[in-house]
């Protein structure tokens, strides 16, 4: 079979995106101080472009902001408006199906470009100074994302998860926790012993000492840490204002030891790290601000608004544009210059509206969803996911992860990022509504403490227990929840009840 060159025709749909819109995309996954940084950068760069320094007091609806009701019980029926649909039909696709060899012109850019790490030349700063090799290689990790990793190595329960959470929040950069457990716990809508259990949790993470409420207990999980909390070191530690005052014949009496042991003892503490924290995020520390605040209504529902101090505002110079656009003797790459940048000054105005919007309709369903939360408590989440959300106000998957990342929403039980509203679900045998995974777990601790030595229950019978009771779980799931509640199995429950017996 001879091989021989020949012409051929096929057709093909391919979304192609231009870098404006590529852009639009990328806006939606910043968080409110990135995007501040950007817009800085173009209203620097482009001459279109100015701040607006109108006052933003007064109600949402004078601010020209738009503000949502999310009911309890019943979906949002309001009709979607022209920018609504506009910013569906902009921002709502997947980043993957973006064609990188789309044309179209790279203005609205202008020197930004989000994740383009393959222009960065080599051995040199974006700001285009030169950088000592290895200079972007380590990045230091704060204190609140190395508790946060610990804690998602530690638990799979999203109760756990959603309060430890909340208290690595409210942690400060010293490592002490600012907030008592009781109003936690008050705040959350959770049980106190929920949320007594899950700071245990934490204080047992690196570095040790953090979570603490005072210098006391700070040293005293430092000294557990290092198995040298015995009593003598606990009246030590007890009494510590005594070695601030320089009383060691006080120490002596109190821990009932002889001078030559209470110095050793105060050596040993003065090793230790008060501020357990500073070890970690030596950087400024950002407050964080909401993007969203949910109120209650008059009506018994939720009033979502847009947090407009976190949003930037910029005007359009349409009189500036009109007047250079018109000088006469301009060359062709002046003319192109000036309708580029002006294209691309209406496209970013276009964006951030569209991107707040997006976000006030997405915050909108999450609350409309987890409205039983935010009356009753944690205790009362409801399994969702992206999917849910992004099929009630029909958007993507994606548009929602990107609007949900980094983003926050302040409730009258605290501020949350957005994304911890998202829990996992296990489906109804009755085809219901599905059971939360927190639910579920729960059920099978009290199906095993119930246990008898003469019933004793294997996965297997748990799984019926569960499915007669409405819950279609499959063994291999009941055995993964068992194990992370430190559970062991039925065969070595069975053993270690007739071991207790004898």
């Amino acid at each position: 079979m001879a091989l021989a060159p020949r012409l051929e025709f096929r057709q093909s749909q391919q979304l192609v995106m231009t870098p404006q819109l590529q852009q639009a995309i990328k806006l939606l996954q910043l968080s409110n101080l990135e995007l501040a940084d950007y817009v800085g950068e173009q209203l620097e760069q482009n001459p279109f472009l100015e701040r607006d320094e109108s006052p933003v007091d007064g109600p949402a609806e004078r601010r020209g902001e738009k503000t949502a009701e999310a009911e309890p019980a019943t979906k949002t029926g309001e009709a979607d408006s022209t920018d609504t649909k506009e910013a569906r039909e902009s921002l709502d696709v997947e980043y993957d199906d973006i064609d990188p060899n789309s044309s179209g012109s790279d203005a609205a850019y202008g020197d930004y470009r989000p994740n383009d790490w393959a222009s960065a030349p080599s051995g040199r700063g974006f700001d285009g100074e030169d950088q000592e090799f290895g200079a972007n290689l380590k990045k230091e990790i704060s204190l609140a994302d190395h508790l946060t990793e610990q804690l998602h190595l530690a638990t799979r329960e999203p109760m756990e998860l959603f309060i430890g959470a909340y208290i690595i929040d409210m942690i400060d950069e010293a490592g002490y926790l600012r907030e008592d457990l009781p109003t936690v716990a008050e705040r959350l809508g959770a049980e106190l012993a929920d949320v007594e259990k899950t700071h245990a949790m934490i204080t047992a993470f690196d570095p040790s000492g953090v979570g603490a409420r005072d210098l006391k207990e700070c040293l005293k999980l430092q000294l557990i840490d290092a198995n040298r909390y015995d009593p003598s070191m606990q009246a030590f530690v007890e009494n510590i204002e005594l070695l601030a005052k320089g009383d060691l014949k006080g120490l002596v009496k109190a821990t009932n030891s002889d001078e030559e042991d209470v110095r050793d003892m105060i050596a040993e503490v003065r090793g230790l790290t008060p501020k357990p924290g500073y070890a970690y995020g030596g950087g400024v520390v950002q407050a964080i601000a909401p993007d969203v605040f949910v109120t209650k209504s008059q009506d018994g529902g939720w009033k979502v608004e847009l947090n407009s101090e976190t949003l930037p505002r910029i005007l359009v110079n349409q009189r500036y544009y009109a007047e250079i656009s018109s000088v006469n003797g301009a060359d062709e790459k002046d003319k192109s210059y000036i309708a580029e940048q002006f294209a691309s000054a209406n496209w970013l105005a276009k964006s951030l509206h569209q991107r707040a919007q997006t976000i006030l309709k997405v915050a909108s369903e999450i609350v409309r969803q987890q409205d039983a939360f935010l009356a009753y408590g944690v205790k009362h989440l409801r399994p969702l996911n992206l999917k849910v959300v992004a099929d009630a106000i029909e958007m993507h998957e994606s548009t929602i992860s990107r609007v949900t990342s980094n983003k926050y929403i302040a409730t009258p039980r605290g501020l949350f990022e957005l994304k911890y509203f998202f829990t996992a679900s296990i489906a109804s045998s009755s085809g219901g509504e599905a059971h939360s995974a927190e639910a579920v777990r729960h059920r099978i601790r009290e199906l095993i403490e119930a246990e008898t030595k003469d019933t004793v229950l294997s996965d297997d019978k748990i799984v019926e227990i569960l499915r007669a009771e409405g819950v279609d779980i499959a063994r291999r799931t009941v055995a993964k929840y068992r194990e992370t509640l430190n559970i062991p199995s039925s065969v070595q429950r069975r053993r270690a009840m007739l071991q207790t017996a004898i």
